[in-house]
């Protein structure tokens, strides 16, 4: 998938627009039912993801000294705890064990929150920008394969995220210091590959067929519209 992403690039790309949050339009489309990993790992590795950016944001809550910026990133980590509470609750619904399902990715997801990881505090707060941006576009595309239960994922997923105040913070920075212009936006880029690698581990198949790369492709398309827009909100060129 990532091979795809840099032919892509290097190609004409076919541009689908994401007209608003979770609205993949002609990518909504797209048959995942036999791409899609079972409903218990799709939960599990949701629930996870919540959890990552909500134990990233607390550490940067805990090493920022501004109160003002404190605040801000504590009702982003809030959002996303809130978020992972209700899949939480969720899976007890449905009688499995969030422990459980989650244990399998702790490791894989562990590792992803490392590597995008910044050594600055501002490269994480753009980490959690982007990766928490592009992940919770993809599951929300997955969450049509689900029936009822992908029906109440899109609507925990679609609820407000607070990460507004992540953008002013990246924003402010840059216009403070021209120098972390290029620095952010040479961060931006690095952060694609990983994510992209963690949103193609979560299908079904280790190797997908031609034919599977061009049904999933739209989305992939879509993911990397928005992400442009992300990174053109932040002051940043894609």
């Amino acid at each position: 998938m990532v091979n795809w992403f840099w032919r892509r690039q290097r190609g004409t790309a076919r541009t689908l627009s994401l007209r608003s949050r979770g609205d993949f339009g002609d990518a909504r489309r797209v048959d995942f039912a036999e791409l899609a990993p079972d409903v218990n790992t799709f939960l599990g590795q949701a629930a996870y993801l919540q959890l990552g950016f909500f134990e990233t944001l607390s550490e940067l809550i805990a090493m920022t000294p501004s109160l003002a910026e404190k605040e801000s990133l504590s009702r982003a980590a809030g959002a996303a705890l809130t978020k992972h509470e209700e899949l939480v609750a969720l899976i007890r619904e449905r009688g499995e064990d969030p422990t459980s399902l989650m244990l399998p990715f702790r490791e894989p997801l562990d590792a992803f929150r490392r590597a995008t990881h910044g050594v600055r505090p501002e490269e994480t707060m753009l980490s959690v920008h982007i990766t928490a941006g592009m992940l919770d576009d993809f599951y929300l595309a997955l969450s049509a394969s689900y029936g009822e239960t992908g029906r109440r994922v899109a609507r925990i997923l679609r609820a407000d995220d607070d990460r507004q105040a992540i953008v002013d913070l990246v924003v402010e920075t840059i216009q403070s210091d021209p120098e972390w212009r290029s620095l952010l936006a040479m961060w931006g880029r690095r952060l694609v590959g990983d994510t992209l690698l963690i949103a193609r581990a979560a299908l079904r198949p280790t190797t997908l067929a031609a034919s599977d790369e061009k049904r999933v492709e739209p989305v992939f398309t879509a993911l990397m519209a928005a992400h442009s827009r992300r990174m053109e909100d932040t002051g940043l060129a894609a």
